[in-house]
């Protein structure tokens, strides 16, 4: 009986061990594939991480986050989010005296034909555009480091996986050498310690 049940268990183990090695394998290629999607497309952009007199100018909170980038091309999700949070919203925050892309556009939607064509309405216009393209460019470099956060997730996981497989198929082969020890011989019944034979 405790044999059946000890080989009953280890078939589970080796089931179970089966699927966690499949999701492992599969988590190491989707942490190998968004780490080369994020890589290869962020560097298609050819930004590269600003320095020098760029990074000295900043408030010392941002010049902090972006140092150690200083002139390195911008190719890793940590990088487009220091870039992202630390570079470019410190310079829309800065022209638009800390006003929203929504506030400067609502602003600009306000004012008349006449107050448009005006020089304070052009430079509205002109202001409201860099908000948006600023917010976009920071959009886009913030989903980047999103998958980059979800491939570097999907590593971890897969390690959990592998590690927990390899665990999972050393219990088992314990079971399977339990079983094997507890069998009862064939053609005789095992000796009970409390039955002296004569």
């Amino acid at each position: 009986m405790r044999s059946a049940l000890d080989k009953l268990i280890s078939g589970a183990g080796v089931g179970l061990a089966a699927v966690l090695l499949v999701a492992g394998g599969l988590l190491v290629w989707a942490n190998a594939f968004i780490g080369d999607q994020v890589h290869d497309q962020l560097s298609m952009q050819g930004i590269t991480m600003p320095e020098g007199e760029a990074l000295q100018s900043l408030p010392a909170a941002d010049r902090n986050a972006l140092e150690e980038y200083a002139g390195s091309p911008l190719d890793t999700g940590p990088e487009a989010k220091a870039f992202a949070d630390h570079y470019i919203l410190v310079h829309m925050n800065g022209a638009s005296d800390g006003r929203t892309y929504e506030e400067v556009s609502g602003e600009y939607i306000a004012m008349t034909d006449q107050q448009k064509a005006s020089a304070e309405g052009q430079a509205l216009g002109g202001l409201r555009q860099t908000l948006f393209m600023g917010n976009t460019l920071r959009g886009l470099l913030l989903y980047g480091y999103a998958f980059a956060t979800i491939g570097t997730i999907a590593g971890i996981a897969a390690i959990v996986s592998l590690v927990g497989a390899g665990l999972l198929l050393v219990l088992v082969a314990l079971g399977i050498w339990h079983a094997r020890r507890v069998q009862e011989p064939a053609g005789r019944p095992l000796a009970r310690p409390d039955v002296q034979t004569v």
